[in-house]
């Protein structure tokens, strides 16, 4: 019995899915009792880490429940803004509330479909409300999780155009606003791909 409880073990370890009692017996051969095997591989594993378990017709190892909650893990994905959502974040956090098409007549192209759900999905910005104009469009605005992020108490303490213009931050002359009017975000840098 000893060598066909080692083999069930690997078996059963080995499986992508659970195993059901038929398919162990293939393998194991009819002499075998596969309950008797699987009552005794159970009560191995009764006090470990891991535990026998039967799941969809079939059994398995899945790890012991009282653990389940130390062995979960979250960890951040930094992802990284394209130029564009940089340039969106910016338009609310300095213009807000500000609806859709204001951010793109302020930046002077179409918002790329995207470019909002990833500064939404950030936590950086949030709709507020809507505008009593026609089609009630949304404001956007920014969030406490955004001031947070960027070290600051209040929008106050963002930087001024001038503070901008003296780190190198701002060096947009009116020839270069007046080329981008007619530019389309297509034709700019294109959105990362959500993962």
């Amino acid at each position: 019995m000893n060598g066909q409880l080692r083999l069930i073990e690997a078996l059963l370890f080995a499986a992508p899915e659970p195993l059901s009692e038929a398919e162990l017996a293939l393998r194991l051969g009819e002499d075998a009792d596969i309950p008797e095997l699987l009552r005794a591989l159970a009560e191995t594993y009764a006090e470990r880490g891991i535990n026998l378990v039967g799941l969809a017709g079939g059994w398995t190892f899945r790890t012991a429940p009282d653990l389940a909650s130390s062995l979960r893990s979250e960890r951040d994905v930094p992802r990284r803004l394209s130029r564009a959502a940089v340039e969106t974040l910016a338009v609310i956090a300095y213009h807000q509330p500000v609806t859709r098409a204001e951010i793109e007549a302020i930046r002077g192209v179409g918002l790329a479909r995207g470019t909002l759900d990833r500064l939404l999905e950030s936590g950086w910005v949030q709709p507020k409300g809507r505008r009593e104009s026609p089609g009630r469009p949304l404001n956007w605005v920014t969030t406490p999780h955004f001031l947070a992020h960027f070290g600051l108490d209040s929008l106050r303490e963002l930087p001024g155009v001038d503070e901008l213009r003296q780190s190198g931050l701002l060096d947009i002359g009116p020839a270069v606003i007046g080329e981008t009017l007619g530019a389309r975000e297509d034709d700019a840098e294109p959105e990362e791909a959500d993962e």
